[in-house]
Order: C-alpha cells, then structure tokens, then sequence
C-alpha cells in the first residue's frame, strides 16, 4: 500500500479562519496551471461550467490535475451542473475541491453534497467506492475516512430560487462554502450586467452576511486589489484575483500604451 495524498490545503487554509487567494486559469492550460503554483497562489479556479474540457474528459482533466500536484496548488473546480455524475466524477479523477453551479435549493445542495461523500451525518453517503485514480487505483492507505475528511463541496448562490432558500442552504451539513455570483444574481434580479445595482449590492450583502452569521466560508470575484482587501475585512475566504486572459490583457496593454512610435505605418 501506499500514503494517501497530501491534505487539502484549500479546505485546511478556510477551515483556519484564512484566506485563500486564487486565479481563474480560462486558458485551461496545464503550463500555467502548474505556473501558478510556483507564484504561490493558494487555488486556480477551472470553470468548467463557461468552458474548459467536460469533467467526462478523463485525459484532460487528469494532466490539469498533475500539473496542479507538480507545485502544490489545490484546483477549484466549478463542475457544469449540479447532477451526482459529475461530482462522483471529478472526485474520482483526484479533484478534491468542487463547486457548483445556479443551485436551486438546500435539497439539490443537499444531494449533491452526498454524492461526494462515503458518509453523511450519522447515515451512509452516496459517492461510489472504487479504485480511481483517487485512490492510487487501489494502492492508497484509509482512503474511504481521508477522501471524506479532505473533500471540499461548495456552491454558488447565484439564482432567485437560491436567495429565496438561502438560510436553509446554509444549513445543509457538510457544505464547504458558498461563492457570490454577482453577474448571474443580476440576470435572475432583473438587470442583466448590472452588478453594481442596488438590488444586485443588496443580494450580494445579503449572501455575505448570513454565510458570516451562519459559519459557512464565502468566496467570490475580486474587483481590483482594493476590492480584495475589502473583502478579505469583510468575512470573504475564498477570492479569486483575475484571469488568465485578463492578466494578459493588462500586460499587453500596458505595453501598447508605451509604445511611441506609429504603430499603423
């Protein structure tokens, strides 16, 4: 037999009381996946719900996930529905912290929070038991009681429905934290895109206080290094700084905009 994978410094990190700083890699590239490790980021986000390869797609998945071991860095992967499939999934590939997308209700929370576990409460979970890839194919030590102590499930709280069951979510045992959707919370409110509108700022404020009050990490976007700070003051533990491509496009602007010479001649 083998030793069982590291702990999950993502789930340890929140757990703590800290705050976990990440990047969304929307590139999808094993290259800087494993990059971001070595800057020292505490996740990077693949968001396979806008993009990315299927969580079916066993060969892509699993050379983003050994990038991310080769530094240490703890993939954040928001899965393209709610459905157990995809959560037995992911978690038998070697992801260890998922989230999920436009959740509905404590009851779908519910479900698919024990999907990912072997236990739940004082009852059995509803995660199949093989031998994946999680578990060295067979070879790892106290996989069932490790798989359940290290896995992280969170949700995003980003529909009507969700605000509306919102402080029963929030009770949902075993939920690992809840991440703010501000753009898709300005669809389901009314104003698409307006994110800084004043019933959109009210949902947000809401979901951040009551995860607060009810013990329950929060995550969402940062706006800028000053929106970060305040968030972190605010109660946020998960935040996530940019992307890929944004990064990128700051970069190469800030180049074009030192050019001095006439670029079209």
């Amino acid at each position: 037999m083998v030793a069982t994978p590291s702990s999950n410094a993502l789930r340890a990190r929140i757990e703590a009381g800290g705050v976990a700083l990440g990047v969304l890699d929307n590139a999808y590239c094993p290259t800087l996946v494993e990059f971001y490790g070595e800057l020292g980021l505490d996740f990077v986000w693949l968001d396979l719900e806008h993009g990315g390869p299927s969580p079916l797609d066993s060969g892509a998945m699993e050379d983003l996930l050994r990038a991310a071991e080769r530094t240490g860095i703890e993939p954040l992967v928001r899965l393209p529905t709610t459905d157990p499939e995809f959560v037995r999934k992911a978690l038998d590939l070697g992801v260890r912290n998922v989230f999920l997308p436009r959740v509905e209700s404590a009851e779908e929370v519910r479900k698919a929070v024990r999907s990912a576990r072997f236990t739940y409460g004082d009852g059995p979970g509803d995660r199949g038991l093989a031998s994946p890839r999680a578990r060295r194919w067979g070879l790892a030590d106290d996989y069932v009681a490790g798989e359940d102590r290290e896995t992280l499930v969170g949700v995003t709280i980003e529909t009507a429905e969700s605000l509306a069951d919102l402080d029963a979510i929030l009770d949902v045992p075993e939920l690992g934290f809840v991440f703010i959707g501000p753009f898709d919370l300005s669809v389901a409110l009314g104003h698409p895109g307006e994110i800084d509108h004043p019933d959109v700022q009210e949902a947000v404020e809401r979901i951040r206080s009551a995860a607060v009050d009810a013990g329950v990490p929060v995550g969402g976007l940062g706006f800028g290094m000053d929106d970060v700070n305040e968030k972190a003051e605010n109660g946020y533990q998960l935040i996530n700084l940019g992307s890929t491509t944004g990064a990128l496009k700051g970069v190469v602007d800030g180049w074009f905009d030192a050019v001095t010479f006439d670029r079209e001649e």
